[in-house]
Formats: C-alpha cells, sequence, structure tokens
C-alpha cells in the first residue's frame, strides 16, 4: 500500500511540474507583464525598475524556480487589472466554486447511482425507460441551455403566473416555488470560508446552479451503474447466489451493486474534478462569484497571473482527487493488494 501510494505522489508531481512548465510560459509568450501593469504615461525609467523588480531580467530558469518556488508558498503574484494578490482572489473565490461543485457531486451521485440500479433490475419497465429518456435529454443539451431553461421557468414563468385553486380547497401561490436567477443568495462568513448553505436564500439560489452543473455527470453515473449492473447480473456467481436461495435484495445490493462500484468509483473521481474545472459555464449563466467566472474575466483582461494560477489549482484538484480515487480503487479491488503482494514478494 506504501509503495503504491509513494509512486502515484512520484507521477502527480511529475504532472505538476508540467502543468507549472505550460502556465510560466503563458508569461513569456501572451504579452509583455510590464505594458500589462502599467499605463502609457510611465516612462522608460520605471518600466525598467518594474522589471527588474519582477524578476523579468533573470534567465528562463531562473524565473522558472523562483515561479515554483512561490507557487508552492501560495504566491501567485498579483493581478495586472486588480492590482491585488492572486492568492487573495483566490481564497475570496474558492468557496463559492468549491460549494457549488461539491453539492452538484453529491446530487449526481445520490440521484444517478438509484436511477442506475433501478434501470438495471427493471431494465424493460414504464419507470425505467423514462429515466433513460430522461438521461438522453441530459446528455444532449448544452449546460448553458439547461441554466437558460431553468432561469426561464423558476425565474420567469413562475413570476408571472397567478394563484392556482386547488380543488376549489386552497390556493397555490406558483411563486413560492421560484428561484433566484442570479448570484449567490445570502451567505455566512465563518472567517476562512463562506457558505450559503447556512441560510434559505442560499439554498434557494445554489438549487438551480447545482442541477445544471451536476445533470450532465447525473446521467453517466446512471448509464454507467446501469450497464455495469446488468453485466455483473449475468455473471455465475450471481446465478450460484441465486441457486444457493438468497433473496433478491441480498444478491442485487450485496454482491451485484458491490461489483459495480469499481468502475463508478473511477468515473465519478475523475467527474469531480470535471465539475470543478468546468463550472465556468455554470457559474457565467447564473452570474456564480467563483473562481470560473474570475477566469473568464481574466481572460476577456489578459491577465495572465489569474489564469495561470487557476490552471495550476485546477492540475491541484485533478492530481489530488487521482490520487484519492487511486487509494479507493486499491481498497476496493482485491486484485491489486494481490498484484502488488505478488510484485513485491518477487523484489
Amino acid at each position: 500500500m506504501v509503495a503504491f501510494i509513494i509512486r502515484r505522489l512520484i507521477q502527480s508531481l511529475f504532472v505538476m511540474f508540467f502543468v507549472a512548465l505550460v502556465s510560466f510560459s503563458m508569461f513569456q509568450f501572451i504579452g509583455d507583464p510590464v505594458n500589462q501593469m502599467v499605463g502609457v504615461e510611465t516612462s522608460l525609467k520605471e518600466r525598467a525598475e518594474l522589471r527588474e523588480r519582477l524578476g523579468l531580467n533573470d534567465p528562463i530558469p531562473v524565473q522558472f524556480f523562483n515561479y515554483i518556488t512561490d507557487a508552492v508558498q501560495g504566491d501567485f503574484g498579483i493581478s495586472y487589472q486588480q492590482k491585488r494578490p492572486v492568492s487573495q482572489m483566490l481564497v475570496e473565490r474558492l468557496p463559492a466554486t468549491l460549494e457549488l461543485s461539491l453539492i452538484s457531486a453529491l446530487f449526481s451521485l445520490l440521484v444517478g447511482i438509484p436511477m442506475g440500479v433501478y434501470t438495471g433490475l427493471n431494465r424493460n419497465g414504464f419507470l425505467a425507460k423514462c429515466f433513460l429518456t430522461i438521461s438522453l435529454i441530459g446528455i444532449s443539451l448544452p449546460t448553458f441551455l439547461i441554466g437558460i431553461l431553468l432561469i426561464f421557468f423558476f425565474s420567469v414563468t413562475l413570476a408571472n403566473l397567478q394563484p392556482i385553486s386547488i380543488f376549489g380547497l386552497f390556493m397555490l401561490d406558483p411563486k413560492i416555488f421560484q428561484l433566484p436567477s442570479f448570484g449567490r443568495g445570502t451567505v455566512v462568513d465563518l472567517g476562512w470560508w463562506t457558505t450559503g448553505l447556512l441560510t434559505v436564500d442560499g439554498l434557494k439560489a445554489l438549487i438551480m446552479p447545482s442541477i445544471t452543473l451536476g445533470l450532465f455527470q447525473l446521467t453517466l453515473i446512471m448509464r454507467l451503474v446501469r450497464s455495469e449492473m446488468l453485466e455483473v447480473l449475468r455473471t455465475d456467481y450471481i446465478k450460484f447466489a441465486r441457486a444457493r436461495g438468497l433473496r433478491n435484495r441480498a444478491v442485487n445490493f450485496g454482491h451485484a451493486l458491490k461489483n459495480t462500484m469499481v468502475p463508478v468509483i473511477t468515473i465519478t473521481g475523475l467527474q469531480v474534478g470535471s465539475i470543478i474545472a468546468f463550472a465556468i459555464i455554470t457559474e457565467t449563466v447564473f452570474q456564480w462569484p467563483g473562481m470560473g467566472q474570475m477566469f473568464l474575466q481574466a481572460v476577456t483582461n489578459v491577465d495572465i497571473p489569474i489564469m495561470a494560477a487557476y490552471l495550476m489549482l485546477i492540475a491541484f484538484f485533478f492530481v489530488v482527487i487521482n490520487l484519492i480515487v487511486d487509494m479507493l480503487y486499491y481498497v476496493v479491488d482485491p486484485r491489486l493488494r494481490i498484484d502488488t503482494g505478488k510484485g513485491s514478494g518477487h523484489g
């Protein structure tokens, strides 16, 4: 187990080194940092002093070493446009993105896995066909279109509907189901973290963005679980379990579902990283104050320190998540432990 983790850590370091090299290259090939930071009225002498202070006159290998050293310490430089430390800006935006991504991932798992199990066990049922139709829509429609449709219905349409009489017993106002179309709602400042999970406005503001961001991953997880369940249910050991007189619940959930979790863990881990990385579109549609929106603004303004820092941070999330997935894969799949044991025995 220790050797397995060490190998993965070494691979992760190589990945981060390559990403650091790519992000550092942005400073060399996308404009002059000095021209981005000063105005046209700045003298040549002031420009030269700023270039010297930033270390731009040093050899490229020295600049790259300093860049990596600062990045490891959490220092990503100063934003060209905002004139603020990039690390401070990331800390301010990070809670919004992580909160949205985690809620979306939980939504995908908690809904996708039961739907996949149900459609696998009842593949010819009417409800299973409805689930498959929903998954087809979710995997086909672009993310931004899903967000716009949700905004149109829950924010615009419901706001214009009049109260409806329910069987003449009471009046139902559709506006109680209305959701905010933009922003994060009311958040609570916990000092080092801001969250909207502790307020009603914050929870309502999370609903549409999290569904929009998690719907594509939900369909992938549902279809993966369904296909794995169908495959596992055809295996011999499931037939033997049924022949032993085990109940369907024990066979389906104790044996079949357990053996579908290995690929599900892998895909889920990769999808969590994708959710964080590709939250840009959702944050733009809903004006969500996260890192993705900040990155798009940085691209528009050619703010290279923010772009490079975002690239490094997303790569770090991917590396950490993949490392966790590899460890879970090692725990869940006993074949890996057997293969590792054989390898160490030959050594």
